[in-house]
């Protein structure tokens, strides 16, 4: 009956933001930041029937049967804990407590009881499984207590009843009006009986009130991300708004063959897997001469207009022949050439996928590419990006270790942010990655993939026309975007360095209460949350700098003999 808070999260969340996906081939964004715009609704309206259903389910099940089902096996009895087996024995009758403590409407204590959006979360991370379920957690407990200190006994024995541990217990005065004191209380037990402890203490009209307060990733604050690239498998919601069969703008909207070719790769892409080896598509006569068109082009601009990193890149990509302009480079024989260089792969993306989606996996050094090829009647213009955006545009800077680690830092500080924030992270993608301009001995180059890869567009953002302002992710980051048309707005990058560094001090101004990095070692994010987790990180960079202090010696010995 319970499902993964994780999942149901993601399955409601894709329900939510897909149009009509069996209308249709679901093709890729045209906007990142509008489609983050959009989530940001959603996710408001999902949020709020996720907590209801929940809440509701839990409601008709009384909650006894789930949580507070026979605990035998947790004292000498048949009767459950509660909060007055610590002292008043006498007080209790057949596992609950007497009428004398709970009140007048004790009787509709089980009938009204609600979870708390924590409390929910809890749940549905105890149900994943067995394991899951008996799995111990950390969690922090605030209780309002109207009758003094002598509850405190009370509450330590119930705790002990739960086969729970107190790590840390601090009372203080209570600054609302009827209360005596208010208690913190850090507790260590498994998840089942935390929840039981709670709907124990809340049985008892000693406490006005009783407050989970969360610990190891307890909070919706803390929301579900990828913690590894295997976790990418579930992050594939897709966006469908903009479609070639449902628009009637999109070159290919009359040419049924156009659309039925971008179905057969998309399904390629649904079924991909971590781990699996990336397919390789027949593209062709047809697609093959539009790539070799836009190839070429792109050729004779890079010279002048390209930024000395792409052009490094693209050489190098032409030395291992998967540049070349007969052929569409396959996406494994890519991928391949990127983990050599900055560590960075490619997965196949089936269309539009959402923000929050896409952003992570830049995290782990995994960019999400489409494999499908614009229409022929417009090979220098395509509503969506499709694969000779992605290869021509993405591709040779993804190759650039500072622009791969640049790319990076944008999908970790993705990872756990607000909605708003997400909204933020995508405008700051669109003005850089996607639009960017950066100087380069005085002059201005382009290195973002939609200039790269869009002729038009790149010489109307290297004219007069249009306004350029230095890059500043916190003005950037609010600047309104334009995808109809030509850009009125650049923003100059003094360097991917400068601009590296600008994001990090922007980032640190962030809301997430937490720090997360990419351990390359495990492939894994870690969160820094801990003391421990830190020392750990610490003892780390003490060992990489005493590599570096070695190597440093060895370099002015060796330069003064």
């Amino acid at each position: 009956m319970a499902v993964a808070a994780a999942q149901k999260n993601r399955e409601m969340f894709a329900i939510k933001k897909s149009y009509s996906i069996e209308n249709g081939y679901p093709s890729r964004r045209r906007s990142l930041v509008d489609d983050a715009r959009f989530e940001t609704l959603v996710v408001k309206q999902t949020k709020q029937s996720v907590l209801e259903e929940a809440r509701a389910r839990a409601n008709d099940s009384g909650l006894e049967s789930e949580f507070i089902q026979d605990v035998a096996h947790l004292s000498n009895g048949d009767k459950t804990p509660t909060v007055e087996d610590g002292t008043h024995q006498d007080e209790t009758k057949n596992g609950q407590l007497a009428d004398a403590d709970v009140g007048d409407d004790g009787g509709k204590k089980d009938e009204d009881y609600t979870l708390t959006e924590e409390e929910v979360i809890l749940q549905n991370a105890a149900s994943e499984s067995p394991d899951a379920e008996h799995a111990v957690q950390k969690a922090a407990l605030l209780l309002r207590l109207r009758d003094g200190m002598g509850s405190l006994a009370r509450i330590l024995k119930t705790i002990d009843n739960y086969k729970g541990c107190v790590e840390h217990l601090e009372t203080r005065p209570s600054q609302e009006d009827g209360m005596q004191f208010d208690a913190l209380v850090k507790v260590r037990m498994s998840r089942t009986n935390l929840l039981q402890l709670i709907r124990a203490l809340r049985q008892s009209t000693s406490f006005a009130g009783v407050n989970l307060l969360s610990e190891n990733n307890l909070t919706n604050k803390t929301p579900w991300f990828p913690r590894h690239a295997v976790d990418l498998d579930n992050c594939n919601h897709l966006m469908t708004k903009y479609e070639p069969e449902l628009d009637m703008n999109h070159p290919g909207f009359a040419d049924k063959q156009y659309r039925e070719r971008r179905k057969q790769i998309a399904v390629i892409a649904f079924a991909y897997k971590y781990g699996d080896p990336i397919p390789s598509i027949s593209y062709t006569e047809s697609e093959n001469s539009t790539w070799q068109r836009v190839f070429n082009t792109v050729l004779d601009l890079m010279p002048k207009h390209a930024c000395r990193e792409y052009k490094a890149a693209f050489n190098k990509l032409q030395e291992a022949d998967i540049f070349v302009p007969h052929r569409i480079p396959q996406l494994e024989d890519v991928s391949n050439f990127l983990r050599k260089h900055t560590g960075f792969t490619l997965r196949p993306a089936a269309g539009l996928l959402t923000a929050r989606d896409f952003l992570a996996s830049l995290a782990f050094r995994v960019f999400q590419s489409t494999q499908y090829v614009r229409h022929a009647n417009s090979p220098f213009h395509t509503p969506e990006p499709d694969c000779i955006h992605e290869l021509l545009g993405h591709i040779p800077l993804l190759a650039d270790p500072s622009f791969a680690q640049f790319s990076q830092e944008i999908g970790l500080a993705s990872l756990g942010a607000s909605d708003s924030e997400i909204e933020k992270l995508s405008t700051v993608y669109w003005f850089t990655v996607e639009f960017g301009l950066c100087k380069e001995n005085q002059q201005l180059k382009a290195y973002g993939a939609a200039l790269l890869s869009s002729i038009g567009e790149l010489l109307h953002a290297l004219s007069d026309k249009p306004e350029l302002r230095a890059f500043e992710p916190a003005s950037t980051s609010m600047q309104p975007y334009q995808d109809q048309e030509y850009q009125p707005i650049y923003y100059v990058a003094e360097s991917f360095e400068d601009a590296k560094d600008k994001f990090r001090r922007w980032v640190s101004t962030m809301s997430r209460p937490f720090e997360v990095r990419f351990n390359p070692h495990t492939e894994r994010v870690e969160v820094l949350d801990s003391v421990d987790k830190l020392e750990t990180l610490i003892w780390q960079l003490n060992t990489e700098m005493l590599h570096l202090t070695n190597a440093i010696k060895k370099l002015k010995s060796s330069h003064f003999e």
